[in-house]
């Protein structure tokens, strides 16, 4: 006869006595989510970790530094038993079963009554999975189930459409440098969640192939602006889908402030009255370069690095590029969009005082399929983008930290 599953219930705990006996590693792991719940814990240990030790001195817990003693459960309402001593455990069980006090043991279940199932969270949802066959009582097993449907929940694709949670008004969300896999978990969910997305040919393409069919997909370079510029037309169409009442992501690459006039769009939302949420992305300044095995500081190497933009010229009177000085500092130099004006910029870097030894890496298509790298030196970096035909997008690092990698070449003469 097959064993009666568990009936699943969520306690309130909140100001509610909760008695752990020992502080060890499992205690260390459950504490968290008991004092998240605002339960009043006594834990009845000789020895705690260190983590444990400062969860009481930080007052989030009692605890008493003894082995357990009988009448240490008394008056509470849930108990979590985890010490290594079967004997202590199996009377601290029997006082629980007398007072009715729901107690878990983490060594051994079946003694048990009441089991903790494998939990996490996302958007005010706690998801709590429990195995209901001894025979398959597997933490892993509840726990790459409770993985699954959080991870559903995060991204949007579990829930059903008309369930979705929609929001009228504009995200700003910044894709990351390329790959699919890299952007937010809050990212993805607008996306899921979203009437109308507006991209940019940096924006993470393949995430707009996991959209729902009704989304409406818009390049942003190819907005009819007439007499506007492009950035007008863009802040123009966001402010629009809004005012329908539609929820818009606006999906940019790498971090919408890095480079990418997010400031400018949600100002002109702001003057529109339309709200505006900011999902920050992770920037190509520093995760291209490390997936292609650059560290942009090291240590003994680089203490710092700078990001600078490369899409005007040292020599054209638009730059407010401080090129002189950047040429006199020691750390890690990563330039975006330059791969048109690295020639003119290594020059002028050479000639207010870089060694024209200094190592170049230009990474291409950064953290994609077709991602490749090219390595140089200062001196020879403009003719090796001619020769290997190096082109945009690409990131480019300057500095010592070229060589410290596993991936680290040698440089083309």
């Amino acid at each position: 006869m097959a064993e009666n599953p568990a009936y699943p219930v969520g306690l309130r705990l909140t100001g509610r006595k909760v008695v752990v006996l020992g502080g060890g590693q499992v205690a260390q792991r459950r504490l968290p989510a008991l004092i998240a719940a605002g339960a009043d814990i006594l834990l009845v240990s000789p020895e705690v970790t260190p983590s444990v030790e400062a969860m009481a001195d930080a007052g989030e817990l009692t605890w008493l530094p003894r082995r357990y003693e009988e009448g240490d459960l008394a008056d509470s309402w849930y108990a979590l038993i985890a010490t290594g001593d079967t004997e202590a455990n199996t009377r601290a069980s029997a006082e629980a079963e007398r007072h009715r006090v729901w107690c878990v043991r983490s060594d051994d279940a079946d003694e048990a009554t009441a089991w903790t199932p494998a939990t996490g969270h996302s958007e005010g949802v706690t998801v709590a999975v429990l195995t209901t066959e001894a025979s398959d009582r597997d933490p892993r097993h509840t726990a790459a189930i409770r993985d699954a449907v959080v991870e559903g929940l995060r991204d949007g694709t579990l829930v059903a459409p008309h369930h979705r949670t929609r929001t009228p008004g504009v995200a700003l969300v910044g894709g990351g440098p390329g790959d699919p896999d890299l952007i937010t978990v809050r990212g993805r969910r607008l996306l899921a969640a979203a009437d109308v997305v507006i991209t940019d040919h940096l924006g993470p393409r393949d995430l707009l192939a996991e959209l729902s069919p009704h989304v409406e997909v818009i390049d942003a370079a190819k907005l009819p602006y007439g007499r506007f510029m492009a950035q007008e037309a863009i802040n123009n169409a966001l402010i629009e889908y809004a005012k329908q009442g539609k929820s818009v992501v606006r999906l940019k690459g790498g971090d919408p402030f890095v480079y990418g006039r997010g400031m400018e769009e949600v100002q002109a939302l702001a003057e529109a009255g339309i709200p505006c949420t900011v999902v920050p992305g992770i920037s190509s300044s520093i995760s291209v370069p490390g997936a292609a095995g650059i560290p942009v500081t090291h240590r003994g190497v680089a203490h710092e690095f700078t990001v600078v933009s490369g899409h005007v010229a040292p020599d054209d009177e638009r730059s407010l590029v401080d090129w002189p000085s950047l040429a006199k500092l020691t750390g890690t130099l990563v330039i975006l969009m330059g791969v048109g004006t690295i020639g003119k910029v290594a020059e002028t870097l050479i000639a207010h005082g870089k060694s024209p030894d200094a190592p170049v890496a230009l990474i291409q298509e950064g953290t994609t399929a077709t991602q490749r790298r090219v390595d140089a030196t200062l001196a020879t970096v403009g003719e090796t983008v001619r020769a290997e035909d190096v082109k945009p997008p690409a990131v480019i690092v300057i500095g010592d930290v070229v060589k410290v990698g596993p991936e680290a070449v040698a440089p083309r003469e």
